[in-house]
């Protein structure tokens, strides 16, 4: 049996220290992102002002919700490459109930959501159930769901216009809804992953399965739950850049999983589990956006 130590919180100094170092890396990453600010104004003075920091803000939050499930999945050692397909076909779901069926929005948004969750479900489900690789299962998933996507819109795009444009549209400050969401997503993720026990679990399955078996803890209903929630956050992705171009495009998403990867891991996710923040995935997303814009 394993100690008893080893799925209890750490002690008051082990935390300190960990809080210290933790504060260490998210200051490294703020120095980038600032360095990276410093550097492209000096090269366009014009780079440095309220609308890029507007049209950022704006950019970002399909790509901060998915890294918030995509962070849990890695956090358990596993990974969701299907995360862009899953986002193209929830949109697409969205775009043909209300531009061919004739359902109100919120009717389709919730068919949305509800093809986002059966994504992920099946993807935790068939990774434990036959204790396959994540990585084939979600590869599966990435074909699987876009090509439903392509034959839900027949390789069409669905031009919906302003009946879903509110979504996205400007608020206060001409910050989107969608970026308070995406904020809002990122505070309630971080807690649930330090503070809660499902967060403890995730963590301690990341780190060591098999003591969290040995400690009496079944980890598969935790795994499935993970990339359930993992696909429904893709859908709510989904419904956002939906939103945001008025239309379903069948193309929606595509390359987005490896954007998404490679920021959590530059915010310090580690790709073997067990560590991982969603405060830092969201400054490496911040880093790359910035980033890609200067470049631009």
């Amino acid at each position: 049996m394993p100690e008893a130590s080893s799925l209890t919180p750490p002690r008051p100094a082990g935390r300190a220290a960990g809080l210290r170092a933790l504060a260490l890396e998210y200051l490294g990453l703020v120095l980038v992102i600032l360095g990276l600010v410093a550097a492209f104004g000096l090269w366009e003075p014009s780079f440095v002002n309220l609308r890029t920091v507007v049209t950022i803000a704006n950019q970002i939050p399909s790509t901060v919700i998915l890294a918030v499930g995509m962070t849990y999945v890695l956090v358990i050692a596993g990974i969701d490459l299907s995360v862009g397909s899953v986002l193209a076909l929830s949109g697409a779901v969205l775009g043909v109930a209300m531009k061919d069926l004739g359902a109100p929005l919120p009717a389709a948004a919730a068919a949305g959501l509800a093809a986002g969750l059966l994504c992920g479900l099946a993807n935790g489900l068939v990774a434990v159930r036959w204790r396959l690789p994540s990585f084939i299962v979600t590869l599966g998933m990435l074909e699987i769901a876009r090509g439903a996507t392509h034959l839900v819109t027949g390789s069409r795009t669905q031009y919906l216009g302003s009946a879903v444009g509110g979504i996205a549209a400007s608020g206060a400050l001409d910050l989107s809804p969608p970026f308070l969401l995406a904020l809002l997503a990122v505070a309630a993720g971080q807690v649930v992953l330090s503070r809660t026990v499902f967060g403890r679990y995730m963590v301690a399955i990341g780190t060591n399965e098999e003591a969290v078996r040995l400690a009496g803890v079944d980890p598969r209903p935790v795994k499935v739950a993970v990339f359930a929630l993992s696909g429904l956050l893709a859908s709510v992705a989904g419904i956002i850049e939906t939103s945001r171009l008025q239309s379903a495009d069948p193309n929606a998403g595509n390359g987005i999983e490896l954007q998404v990867i490679a920021a959590v891991v530059l915010g310090g996710v580690s790709l073997t589990g067990g560590v991982g923040t969603l405060v830092g995935a969201l400054l490496g997303i911040l880093i790359l956006t910035v980033l890609s814009n200067g470049l631009v």
